[in-house]
C-alpha cells in the first residue's frame, strides 16, 4: 500500500507527548512580558488616536459635503 496506516496513540501516550512537546517551550520571562504589554498598549493608544483623526476628519468632511 501507497499509504501507511497511522497508529492511534493511547491517551498515555498522548499526555507524554504534550509534555515532552511543553517542555520545549521557551517561556518569556516575567520583564519581557511586561515590556511586551507596554509596548502593545502604547501601540493601542497611538493608532486609536490616529484612527479618532482619521474618522474626525471624514466625518468634517463627509458633513461639509452634505
Amino acid at each position: 500500500m501507497a499509504e501507511e496506516k497511522k497508529r492511534k496513540t493511547s491517551p498515555g501516550e498522548f499526555v507524554r507527548q504534550v509534555r515532552s512537546e511543553t517542555s520545549k517551550v521557551v517561556w518569556p520571562t516575567r520583564e519581557e512580558t511586561v515590556r511586551t504589554a507596554i509596548f502593545v498598549f502604547i501601540m493601542m493608544l497611538i493608532l486609536s488616536l490616529f484612527f479618532l483623526g482619521i474618522d474626525s476628519i471624514f466625518s468634517a468632511l463627509v458633513r461639509w459635503l452634505l
